[in-house]
């Protein structure tokens, strides 16, 4: 008995590229909003608009990553890519964990200045502009969140749209107190309380990315246990060289070698193999190597 090999193709498009529109928009609100905002600020003088401008700045910038990399992953590839583009979706979502851990370090420093002498803002025109972008972002955020869901890419640009939306809350609460009370410290206090609620969740993604760069099983699934239920199928004698992993948010791959028991047939045993994969485990892409219990493996020395 030879080798075979069983395959459980993906759909064609990931789970970013099926909210490719939603992002779209999201991108063009945050772009139009961003313009605003620093024509607004310069207008005033306002530092606190100026330094939401740059914030918005650095989420047009993630927003426009994570189109660029699913736009690129549904390309036609290289032959010599055997998966395509995929892994760019992921390389966007660390990208954008780091431009977001990078901004809350950078507000939480600014609210530590600010303390020690808090700059007179003017109440007035941050409050309307605010109230703009929390509008902006509120309708970014509906648009993102199916998508969050399921593509850690498109979840990277609704935790950008989700730290602007709060900020726009922030600046609207610290522009109510400046405006009817001249409280100063309204702005260096509210701007530390966003950083840090954006950190934990900002590493949260960083970790995500990681876990799929370095080929880690799918959070939740036990690889032993898989192995275990393949064993117990019917005709299959042993398992061997089981390998797991997310190649990209909506796309879990799997490979490993099947021993067949003397009287099995190979076909309906690739046949239940992949079947248990992508119904049980929704591995959909799947390739396993059938062979007979006299056959040796020829392993070379790393």
């Amino acid at each position: 008995m030879g080798h075979d090999h069983g395959h459980s193709h993906a759909s064609a498009a990931t789970a970013g590229a099926r909210h490719r529109t939603p992002l779209l928009i999201a991108f063009g609100l945050t772009a139009a909003y961003m313009l605003v905002e620093l024509t607004v600020g310069l207008t005033t003088g306002s530092l606190a608009l100026l330094s939401d401008a740059a914030h918005m700045g650095t989420d047009v910038l993630g927003l426009g990553m994570a189109l660029a990399a699913i736009t690129l992953a549904q390309a036609s590839g290289n032959p010599q890519r055997t998966f395509g583009t995929y892994r760019l979706e992921v390389l966007a979502a660390l990208t954008n964990g780091v431009l977001l851990f990078g901004v809350a370090g950078y507000v939480l420093y600014e609210a530590w200045q600010r303390f020690s002498s808090p700059p007179d803002v003017p109440g007035l025109p941050m409050l309307a502009v605010a109230v703009v972008g929390l509008i902006v972002n509120l309708i970014s955020f509906r648009l993102l969140m199916a998508g969050a869901k399921e593509s850690l890419n498109v979840k990277g640009a609704y935790l950008e749209v989700f730290s602007d939306m709060l900020g726009s809350v922030g600046v609207i609460v610290a522009a109510i107190i400046i405006f009817t009370t001249g409280w100063r410290y309204a702005d260096p206090l509210i701007g530390a309380a966003i950083g840090l609620f954006i950190l934990p969740r900002t590493w949260k993604l960083i970790a995500q990315a990681l876990r799929i760069l370095m080929e880690v099983a799918p959070p939740g699934l036990d690889v032993g246990e898989v192995e275990a239920r393949i064993r117990a199928l019917p005709g299959v004698a042993d398992v061997h060289d089981l390998h797991i992993w997310t190649v990209t948010s909506g796309l879990d791959t799997a490979t490993g070698h099947v021993v067949l028991t003397d009287d099995a047939e190979l076909h309906a045993v690739l046949d239940r193999v992949t079947a248990l994969l992508a119904e049980e485990y929704h591995v959909t892409h799947a390739t396993i190597q059938c062979e007979p219990a006299s056959h040796e493996e020829h392993v070379n020395p790393i």
